[in-house]
């Protein structure tokens, strides 16, 4: 079972807290332990102070071996060379020297952290020399002389040699808090991806048509499930209103069929003109309906088709009855100078009917019908121009002498909306509504530019929506 965002919130909240409490845990008991263990290097050092003056027995983990010779430095290897004096006793000011000597193969000891170099207690500059030694993991060698006494070796690998380190958990520490906080934000991406997603495609214009993701929180899918009722609830009702208007229709056909015959036998022209008008205005009301609704449900399937081919088949309906629909071909790019390594002085251009795009074909041939039609009704004349890019397709329509203003543009797109220069032109103001219906459905708009021969109303299309 999918976990709600409160059972998702509590788990990250606990695994924060103890990865936290972790992590601190870690850092504090590896610095403790290295703070112990160098504490552990400095009393070894004093404790060696005191046997070394008093002849005292050696603390644990170091022995003393006593040599004939003045220490060798082995090739390749680095000394340290300090010089403690002071009497080593607070009732003396002055006392024997101890000279010591480092040797590693690594490095060189820090002088700077010996407390008592040019003076002071022996036994503090003696431990200070020991916890440098315990900080730095090396294999160093310690010799020490008493004033001109023979040089001992000193040997406290067990004190302060890389196998007596306690093991730093800090990297630890710091892994376990990085890891837990990959994984919260990681966490946290995901459902957040999943809310963007879903709004995503909520904003699609295809959510009507396609069932949105269900997937993520509890919360997400009961949403996500709840919008998809809606949405399914919501289509059957336009499917319900197109099936009882198509039936409607249907049945209004005998009726206006028999009132058509009996309006011929009328002998006044003018009344049986005035009949004829209100029964065509009648049946093309339900037919603009009908082609309204079908085009909010957007049944029709998607295929590939050319644009350009459409226009033409469109237009050739158009001039084949006589009216002034014209359709004029994109300007094609310029042709480019020859160069050195071509062959020809220019390249040959693409063709226009490469137009390629996937949409409803009935749906844009029914678009571009309305489009035509109101640049017939609202100017003199129709041009059609199709053009695109890598991404939309366009085709755009001008008419001649429109004079509608941006306010009669945003009006004329509502449903039932007509232009005031329509006068007894047929229609029921529903043109402009499909054809931006039809574009939303196609991934698109309706533009309208003002050109310098009329009004230019352009529908948008994505080439690939579905």
């Amino acid at each position: 079972m999918t976990p709600s965002l409160r059972v998702l919130a509590s788990l990250w909240v606990v695994l924060a807290m103890l990865a936290g409490g972790g992590s601190v845990w870690l850092w504090m008991s590896s610095t403790a332990a290295w703070n112990a263990h160098l504490d552990r290097a400095y009393s070894a050092g004093l404790a060696l102070a005191d046997s070394l003056e008093a002849g005292s027995a050696l603390p644990p983990g170091l022995t003393l071996s006593q040599l004939r010779r003045e220490p060798e430095l082995p090739p390749g290897w680095r000394q340290t060379v300090i010089t403690l004096t002071g009497g080593g006793r607070p009732d003396l000011a002055q006392g024997a020297r101890l000279s010591v000597r480092i040797q590693s193969p690594d490095l060189t000891y820090p002088v700077a952290e010996v407390q008592s170099v040019g003076g002071g207690s022996q036994a503090a500059g003696l431990a200070s020399v020991t916890r440098s030694l315990a900080r730095f993991c090396s294999d160093p060698r310690l010799f020490v002389q008493q004033d001109t006494g023979p040089w001992m070796r000193i040997d406290g690998a067990p004190v302060w040699g890389c196998g007596a380190a306690p093991a730093d958990r800090r990297l630890w520490a710091a892994a376990l808090a990085a890891g837990t906080t990959a994984v919260l934000l990681g966490w946290v991406a995901e459902v957040s991806g999943a809310f963007a997603a879903f709004a995503a495609a909520l904003r699609d214009h295809r959510a009507r048509n396609a069932a949105l993701p269900v997937g993520g929180a509890l919360e997400l899918r009961q949403t996500a499930e709840a919008v998809n009722a809606y949405v399914a609830q919501d289509r059957a009702a336009l499917e319900n209103r197109a099936l009882v208007l198509s039936g409607v229709s249907h049945d209004l056909g005998t009726p206006a069929t028999r009132l058509r015959l009996r309006s011929a036998m009328i002998e006044d022209d003018a009344l049986r003109e005035r009949l004829e008008r209100d029964i065509d205005e009648m049946t093309t009301m339900i037919d603009g309906v009908l082609t309204y609704t079908r085009a909010e449900i957007g049944a029709e399937p998607f295929r590939r088709l050319s644009l350009t081919s459409l226009a033409e088949a469109v237009v050739a309906d158009y001039q084949d009855v006589g009216l002034p629909v014209t359709l004029r071909q994109a300007s094609p790019p310029p042709a480019r100078a020859g160069t050195l390594f071509s062959r020809s002085a220019s390249r040959p251009t693409v063709d226009s009917h490469a137009l390629l795009m996937r949409g409803q074909p009935t749906a844009l041939r029914r678009a571009l019908s309305n489009l035509i039609d109101n640049a017939l009704k609202y100017g003199r004349e129709a041009q059609v121009l199709t053009g695109g890019s890598a991404d939309e397709a366009w085709i755009g329509v001008t008419d001649r002498g429109s004079v509608l203003t941006e306010g009669d543009l945003e009006r004329l797109t509502g449903a039932f909306q007509r232009g005031e220069n329509a006068g007894t032109a047929g229609g029921v103001g529903l043109g402009l509504a499909i054809v931006s219906t039809i574009a939303a459905q196609h991934g698109g708009r309706l533009e309208f530019h003002r050109a310098a021969e009329g009004l230019e109303a352009r529908l948008v299309l994505a080439r690939s929506w579905a």
